[in-house]
């Protein structure tokens, strides 16, 4: 310890080995911390440096130990066993480690909310940034108000899991659902999910935050919510994860016939892919097989495991094979005018189909048609 001494005065010492006084202790602490953070450390400094630091962290006297905290909160000079040692200490000393402590590992935090009480949980929960690990431990372990916490920090990162957790323990609290209505991105199986529970008024929230133009609203309020949600779908690019949508829908007990010829119809192919994927057991490559490459026979055999209804398939028939005749035809790069041209030729191929899905399908495609003669954009495209 000869070389980091060498940075403190006789007094400094003096008053952290031989004061009896717990405030004498806890100020040269503070001078201390502060002056071996600030300097610059060879290697062996900065070993003899943590070692004063341990014998510190062992002081009987709360207040020293909250003064090691408090002055190196944000400091990679705090040893990482002494950072754990510290975040089981009282309230006092931990929260303010646990709040900034850039030492502790993702699995120290996740370990901490798992075993710690409420106010370590808030603590790591206030900390600038976290990763999905530490947000899935605090969703599935921490109290209300440190998920709340969670939820409305921007920068905590949650994953698929970790916001299911959520909304299964706290879904039905308001300032939950509000609280993850303000969130900068949700994913698009959470918001659709959350349509489904919020309140009229947060639901105007959700819309307007969360790219959901002011006609879905309407479809919301009027319960029409297949419609709600293939508007979702396209309004917040469900295209780029058609699977986490149709896996949320089956699980949710939303997946209809209906939803899926109407998604089919707009040209949402790998949707209906991931669906039939999802109904039936079958994995995603090998139903994408039956679906485009394994003759008229392939799309039965998985329609059928899919438990569809035998009335209807032939309207899917008709719809993959103008997809696929589209596809094929197709030179122009706007996916937006794909989708017109689908719903148009589709429409003119099956009478037969259910009242609702057609009247659905025409609705759509004059909706539009009236965006563009607007000269402004469809709803499809102003996403």
């Amino acid at each position: 310890m000869t070389a980091s001494r060498n940075l403190l005065s006789e007094t400094d010492v003096a008053r952290l080995v031989r004061s009896d006084n717990a405030d004498d202790r806890a100020v040269a602490t503070h001078k201390v911390c502060r002056l071996m953070e600030r300097s610059e450390l060879s290697e062996v400094e900065r070993a003899a440096a943590q070692e004063i630091i341990r014998l510190l962290a062992d002081d009987a006297a709360e207040l020293v130990r909250k003064s090691l905290a408090v002055t190196l909160r944000t400091s990679s000079l705090l040893p990482h066993d002494v950072a754990l040692r510290l975040s089981r200490d009282v309230q006092a000393v931990a929260i303010p480690v646990l709040s900034y402590s850039p030492v502790f590992t993702d699995e120290d935090l996740a370990d901490i909310i798992r075993s710690g009480g409420p106010a370590r949980q808030m603590a790591v929960a206030r900390r600038e940034t976290l990763s999905e690990t530490v947000t899935t431990a605090l969703a599935e372990h921490g109290v209300e108000e440190a998920v709340l916490i969670a939820c409305a920090n921007n920068q905590a990162v949650f994953s698929s899991a970790g916001m299911d957790a959520v909304l299964e323990r706290f879904g039905e609290s308001e300032i939950v659902q509000n609280t993850l209505i303000n969130r900068r991105n949700l994913p698009v199986a959470v918001t659709e999910k959350l349509i489904h529970m919020v309140s009229q008024s947060l639901k105007e929230q959700l819309v307007s935050r969360h790219a959901i133009q002011p006609e879905t609203a309407v479809q919301i309020t009027e319960a029409t919510q297949e419609r709600a949600t293939l508007d979702v779908a396209d309004q917040t690019g469900a295209s780029r994860d058609p699977a986490a949508l149709a896996r949320h829908l089956v699980i949710a007990g939303r997946m209809t016939p209906s939803l899926m010829l109407r998604a089919l119809a707009r040209g949402h192919m790998a949707f209906f892919e991931h669906a039939l994927a999802e109904l039936s057991g079958v994995p995603h490559d090998r139903c994408w097989l039956m679906v485009h490459d394994a003759g008229a026979l392939g799309l039965r055999a998985i329609y059928d495991r899919a438990g569809l209804p035998a009335r209807m398939f032939q309207t899917f028939r008709i719809a993959v094979d103008t997809y696929h005749s589209l596809a094929s035809e197709n030179t122009d790069p706007d996916v937006f005018r794909f989708q017109a041209r689908m719903i148009e030729r589709f429409l003119t191929q099956v009478p037969f189909a259910p009242r609702e899905d057609l009247i659905y399908l025409y609705e759509r495609l004059d909706r539009d048609a009236r965006g563009r003669r607007r000269g402004g954009k469809s709803t499809l495209q102003a996403a």
